[in-house]
């Protein structure tokens, strides 16, 4: 495929103002959010951000769903969050921390987060290890599931965790507070979901962030074989 420099250069640009790139990192969260509370998020107007919501629709980097009378953004697909985040990790920088409070909200999203819709930070980084060195996963010449870890996976979340037509199954994602690998795809979408659902992580309010919970940190160590405990791990 030969691709067109205009077309490169066009998308790059859209993702090279401030606002725009603040709409698209806010929206790493996986949820949908309404145009009120991305120019919150921005700092600008009502207006601005819905001319800068519609060049992000209309060039397929944000999707829009309706409900009744009102309208949400979010990320047109976890490939386009993907991208996002490996642009933050190549070409981003942390924000200076001003606050205590504001370091350890840093703190916080450097240990576990989501990438959208799979688990990231230091967490997401020691599971996928784990998973390489249990041979659950394969990183040798390419990202691959395993037959264990295909067995595996059908015993957490049932065998149609392994049906994905849409997206494939495991991605290799570059994380960009480690600098290494956490696990993308269906299935590190379907992982993040049963570590919820089963309570041995959980989401911070208003925040990527997720805390590992006492539960999870010795059901996870059991189950992968591998010590979790970190100063920041387990918070009551």
């Amino acid at each position: 495929m030969i691709l067109a420099p205009e077309s490169v250069s066009r998308f790059a640009g859209l993702l090279a103002d401030t606002s725009r790139a603040a709409i698209c990192i806010a929206l790493l969260d996986g949820q949908a959010w309404t145009a009120s509370e991305l120019a919150t998020c921005a700092g600008i107007s009502r207006p601005t951000v819905t001319e800068h919501l519609n060049q992000l629709v209309d060039a397929g980097v944000l999707a829009e769903v309706r409900q009744g009378r009102h309208r949400y953004l979010r990320l047109a697909s976890a490939e386009m969050a993907e991208l996002i985040e490996h642009v933050a990790n190549v070409a981003g920088r942390p924000a200076a921390a001003r606050s205590l409070r504001t370091v350890r909200a840093t703190e916080d999203l450097a240990w576990a987060r989501t990438c959208y819709d799979h688990l990231a930070g230091a967490l997401g980084v020691r599971l996928f290890d784990a998973m390489v060195a249990s041979g659950l996963l394969c990183d040798a010449g390419g990202l691959t599931v395993t037959a264990a870890g295909r067995s595996w996976f059908a015993t957490l979340a049932g065998p149609e965790a392994l049906r994905s037509k849409s997206r494939p199954l495991v991605l290799a994602c570059l994380d960009w507070t480690e600098r290494r690998t956490h696990l993308a795809g269906a299935l590190g979408a379907t992982l993040y979901q049963q570590l919820v659902t089963r309570r041995w992580v959980l989401p911070r309010p208003g925040s990527r962030s997720v805390r590992l919970t006492p539960d999870g940190e010795i059901a996870l160590g059991e189950l992968m074989g591998v010590r979790l405990t970190d100063s920041l791990a387990s918070v009551s």
